[in-house]
């Protein structure tokens, strides 16, 4: 008996490929974490603007730049622009913004110290200050060297009590050389105050028999 070839069992057919599994999505524009992020950008860019407004919320106003007594007359040289931010804005009408026009013939009818805001109250015309230009001869070694023209100054007399003279603006203020101070020794000075401080000064020295002034600068 012949035996037959053995027979191999046929191998599987080849099965199709599973697709992948696939989950349901919702539309974009429907996702919640959508709109929760766009709602966060919002926030931010309004803050963000409210911060930069309220750095911003400042106004350019004029100070001066050095202590000045009445009757100074202060040009554009003399003073410099602050940005200032008033907590009430009402405060600001009572200051010279950058963009305001200031009188042609600016003086102070008060003194107004170095970095300080130029008050309208304190500003005025030559009329309103009612001030003079007193010359005063004071011995050289009286007078600070640092003193010049726009510098303010108390003048005392020596045995008096007080200053004669309180904040006066120094008008002018030649060097010792260029004036009789060269011979005498004595420095002549130029101050603007008020007309009747003037008298009286005058009237204090009248009734002096010898007197001697000395000259203090502020600040």
């Amino acid at each position: 008996m012949s035996l037959g070839t053995a027979q191999r069992p046929a191998a599987p057919a080849a099965s199709a490929p599973v697709p992948p599994a696939t989950r349901a999505t919702r539309s974009g524009w429907r996702d919640p974490r959508l709109w929760i992020g766009l709602l966060i950008v919002a926030a931010s860019v309004v803050a963000g603007a409210r911060l930069l407004a309220a750095a911003d919320d400042t106004v350019a106003v004029w100070a001066v730049a050095s202590d000045a007594g009445p009757g100074a007359r202060l040009d554009p040289a003399d003073l410099v622009a602050h940005r200032v931010r008033f907590v009430d804005a009402g405060d600001l009408a009572g200051y010279y913004t950058v963009d305001d026009e200031l009188p042609s013939d600016l003086r102070l009818v008060h003194a107004v110290g170095a970095g300080e805001l130029l008050p309208r109250d304190a500003v005025g015309t030559a009329a309103a200050a009612d001030t003079v230009e007193l010359p005063v001869a004071v011995d050289a070694e009286q007078v600070p060297p640092s003193v010049a023209s726009g510098s303010v100054v108390d003048v005392y007399l020596i045995g008096h009590d007080g200053p004669l003279l309180r904040e006066a603006t120094v008008v002018d203020a030649p060097p010792l050389d260029s004036t009789f101070g060269a011979t005498t020794g004595r420095r002549q000075l130029v101050l603007a105050v008020a007309a009747d401080d003037a008298a009286a000064f005058l009237a204090d020295l009248g009734r002096a028999r010898e007197p001697v002034l000395t000259v203090v600068r502020r600040g």
